[in-house]
């Protein structure tokens, strides 16, 4: 672990919004060149997600978790979770970003451990999925090894619906956990 300190995990406020969006926007511009336009990534990126996540942060939160994991004040991961997001593969797992400092430090399992609680903790409790891009082969190791199976292949949709923001025609791999109750192998407390 770095020096940064312990992390504490609690679900995101609206006062998080300017951290993840700045968060997010850097792991995209780390991990998404060649499938999102450099243009895009060099450019507006952070400005359109910080109005992704003030968007977010600012709705009530019934239908989706925001989780974030802190360190010394600074947030050093998230994850955010749609609840009802397919019939057939259940809770999309829609973002999950650590800072590059940190990674390997456990965060990221840590927040996948507590969005698998949150979601067991519904009534309507089903699966967990996500989509994660092909061409990210790190993050594709890190879900699979934490019990994810691959199970469809599909084209990336463009950020925010505008086809400019992509680099050609990248696909994405959907990953799910039938039974999120296997990732609370990994909750730490």
């Amino acid at each position: 672990m770095s020096d940064w300190g312990l992390v504490q995990y609690r679900r995101a406020r609206r006062s998080d919004a300017s951290a993840i969006a700045a968060l997010h926007a850097d792991s995209w511009r780390h991990h998404y060149r060649g499938a999102y336009a450099d243009a895009f990534l060099d450019g507006d990126v952070g400005a359109d997600r910080l109005a992704v996540w003030s968007g977010r942060l600012n709705q009530r939160q019934v239908e989706t978790c925001a989780v974030v994991g802190e360190a010394n004040g600074v947030v050093v991961g998230f994850a955010y979770t749609i609840w009802d997001g397919d019939e057939t593969w259940g809770a999309l797992l829609e973002n999950l970003h650590v800072i590059q400092t940190r990674k390997g430090d456990g965060i990221g399992t840590q927040l996948l451990a507590r969005t698998a609680e949150a979601l067991l903790g519904r009534a309507s409790a089903a699966g967990l999925y996500l989509w994660v891009l092909e061409q990210n082969t790190a993050a594709q190791a890190f879900y699979q090894a934490r019990g994810a199976t691959c199970v469809e292949r599909g084209f990336v949709p463009p950020p925010g619906g505008d086809a400019g923001r992509l680099a050609g025609t990248p696909r994405r791999l959907r990953h799910v956990w039938p039974d999120p109750a296997e990732l609370l192998l990994w909750l730490k407390v």
